[in-house]
């Protein structure tokens, strides 16, 4: 029964009352009166989607850019523009064939609209970032409304979308210069794309390929991606096809060449380029390692500070409740049988191949469009738990969330009949507008809580507000210029440091946050000098605060093999798990190795150790593979040994390098005495 009583309603109470029988002109009268309601309704219905979408993206503009800032992380990924910019290839360090960034089309993104305005990488990064973080949002919203059923005869709030936007971590790394914002962007139009084409009639080739090439580019949006991209393609393979002259099975395999061709491509560039499967940040993370307890940590530090758990039970439960009461609308028209008769005398007669036939079709349902993102989200989610999640809080659960509130980023919590009027049972009338309230008080309690606690220091978990981090100890409420960086610890010391020493060296960071030890190169130096070699943990802000000319290396391995190459600390910090000995890097850039010139902390044996170490066949190989020209032998052998060296690995103590690798030990320790027997 519904709760709203019409006009049209009430004039023919009255007309009962009256005696009067309805001729044909009372009934065209009504009729006149339902389309003006009918219209009203519509246009309102409209106008609140409209504006619901329009607040919530300017929300969602407001807060981002209340937080504007960039990572260190971030500038990493515009180091390797400058790079490219400057003509010395997408690397870190000239000579360096090493790929820094895990996101490669994050990567070229940043380089093409920098090449196009000339503007300044950071704000280049900044806007960039913001303008995809909005469309994310728009175009998932736009997304959910045509799973509903579009806006015309029903008013559309804004759900799913504000719990995303309300948790303080996506509004962090909506700017932050990471790629968070382009994989958001990326599901979002792939949502929008399986939307448009589970509801179309007849698919067009051309949208249909177009949504073929999106989902094909998760490998380089980002690996994990591929969850999500390989099942969207699978599914699209598995439906049925778009009705055309063309054969099916010619069709299909025109899916497989279109959805392979820049993935693959790009695979087989990489692993002849950089002589590895997978970008180098997955072998210095680790990204293959089991972590499950840590995992276990990241996803609560996400979900029990802002009581994340309680909305998307929520939305849940009302999504559930609301397609079980409209499943009858929904795919109604696209249950389209193959076999037609279906009387008990013939269904023994089915085929398998019959049945699959059946099953076909209902894969091209909005139905299906929504188990598939839901699965693949689960799949996420399961892989963030074992590879036990990351140091930033919240960051790389942000595209499981996403996803999760993509069938809800908007909800109806009214609907309308053919003539304007209210469809609701009593049950649901203030029901859903309740959970939307509901909903709007938990979005302003999550948007003003501090989930991650830890401040300018690092949580017992490893894991840390990155964004508060560094706004403390920058002492700047907005990094984002390379600059901005160069209050935090050591890097005025660094800067300085380079500049008063002409002739160059290897500088290492010491316990004092006002000076670097700088081993010298030895003699005699070059007219022009030996150059410089930073090593340090920030990549980011080291490397955009010195010329391109000064090589930055780092503990982890982000950006030296060396380190990203050797066996994973136990029980070292997530993400921050490889810290290779500054002896090695002492020994393989050739500086002086001898005291007074190296510092007091170090010991001339073990960096000898490390040069014989580092002479291991296979080391070498794996050296050559980043470090040589790069001729087609060479770009063919890195092809054919890619997997060999992404699982290769080294001990970071020297000495026990050198017996996993049978060399001789330069300084073997006198054997013991031994025993005399007993008397």
């Amino acid at each position: 029964m519904s709760l709203s009583i019409s006009p049209d309603e009430i004039v023919a109470d009255g007309e009962e009352r009256e005696g009067r029988t309805g001729s044909e002109d009372t009934a065209g009268a009504s009729d006149r009166a339902r389309l003006p309601r009918r219209a009203r309704v519509a246009v309102l219905s409209r106008a609140v989607f409209v504006g619901g979408v329009v607040a919530t993206v300017i929300t969602f503009a407001c807060a981002a850019w209340a937080r504007r800032w960039i990572a260190d992380d971030g500038l990493i990924v515009l180091r390797t523009v400058r790079n490219l910019l400057a003509g010395n290839g997408p690397v870190f360090n000239a000579g360096d064939r090493v790929e820094t960034n895990t996101s490669a089309a994050w990567t070229y993104v940043i380089w093409f609209f920098s090449w196009i305005t000339h503007a300044r990488l950071e704000y280049v990064s900044l806007f960039t970032a913001l303008t995809l973080s909005l469309l994310a949002v728009l175009i998932g919203m736009i997304g959910a409304a045509r799973l509903w059923g579009g806006a015309s005869r029903q008013l559309l709030l804004p759900a799913g979308a504000v719990v995303y936007i309300a948790v303080p971590p996506a509004r962090d790394f909506a700017t932050s210069g990471l790629e968070n914002c382009l994989v958001i962007f990326w599901l979002s139009v792939l949502w929008y794309l399986l939307l448009r084409w589970s509801h179309a009639e007849r698919p067009r080739l051309a949208t249909f390929f177009g949504l073929v090439f999106w989902a094909g580019l998760c490998w380089v949006v980002r690996p994990e991606m591929t969850i999500v991209g390989g099942l969207t393609l699978v599914l699209l393979f598995l439906a049925p096809m778009p009705v055309t002259r063309v054969r099916p099975i010619v069709m299909r395999a025109a899916i497989v060449v279109l959805a392979g061709v820049v993935p693959v491509g790009y695979q087989i560039w990489r692993m002849g380029y950089y002589g590895l499967l997978y970008p180098n940040t997955a072998v210095a993370k680790e990204a293959g390692g089991a972590k499950w307890g840590q995992g276990v940590k990241y996803v609560w530090d996400l979900v029990g500070p802002y009581w994340l758990w309680a909305p998307l039970l929520v939305l849940l439960v009302v999504a559930v409740l609301l397609l079980r009461s409209r499943r009858t609308e929904f795919d109604a028209d696209r249950m389209i049988r193959v076999v037609g008769d279906d009387s008990p005398g013939t269904a023994a007669t089915v085929s398998r191949l019959d049945r699959l036939r059946r099953i076909q079709p209902q894969l091209r349902t909005p139905r299906a469009v929504v188990a598939l993102m839901l699965f693949c989200d689960l799949l996420l989610i399961i892989f963030e738990l074992r590879v036990g999640g990351d140091f930033m809080h919240g960051r790389m659960l942000l595209p499981q969330l996403f996803i999760l509130t993509l069938p809800v980023a908007v909800l109806p919590v009214w609907r309308f009949d053919a003539a304007g009027r209210s469809v609701l049972h009593r049950n649901w009338a203030l029901a859903l507008p309740v959970v939307w309230v509901a909903l709007m008080v938990w979005a302003l309690f999550a948007a003003n809580t501090t989930g991650n606690k830890a401040g300018y220091n690092v949580s017992a978990d490893g894991i840390v507000d990155e964004r508060i981090y560094y706004v403390l100890n920058s002492g700047h409420d907005h990094p984002i210029l390379a600059e901005d960086y160069l209050d935090y610890p050591r890097m005025r010391a660094m800067v300085d440091t380079i500049d008063n020493t002409p002739d160059g060296g290897l500088l290492l960071n010491s316990p004092s946050y006002m000076m670097w030890w700088l081993v010298p190169p030895p003699l005699p130096i070059p007219p022009n000098g030996a150059g410089h070699t930073v090593f340090f943990l920030n990549l980011g802000m080291t490397s955009m605060n010195v010329p391109l000319n000064v090589r930055v290396i780092d503990q982890e391995g982000l950006a030296y093999p060396l380190g990203a190459h050797t066996d994973r600390l136990t029980d070292g910090r997530i993400g921050h798990d490889k810290d290779i000995y500054s002896d090695w890097v002492v020994a393989d850039t050739g500086m002086v190795a001898r005291h007074p010139w190296i510092p007091y902390y170090m010991d001339d044996k073990w960096i000898e150790q490390a040069r014989t170490a580092e002479s291991c066949p296979a080391t070498q190989a794996l050296l050559a593979s980043e470090r040589g020209p790069l001729t087609f032998s060479r770009f063919r052998h890195n092809l054919v040994q890619s997997l060999a060296f992404s699982k290769y690995r080294i001990d970071r103590v020297p000495k026990y390098e050198i017996q996993r690798c049978h060399l001789i030990d330069p300084d073997p320790q006198p054997a013991p005495p031994p025993l005399l027997p007993p008397k």
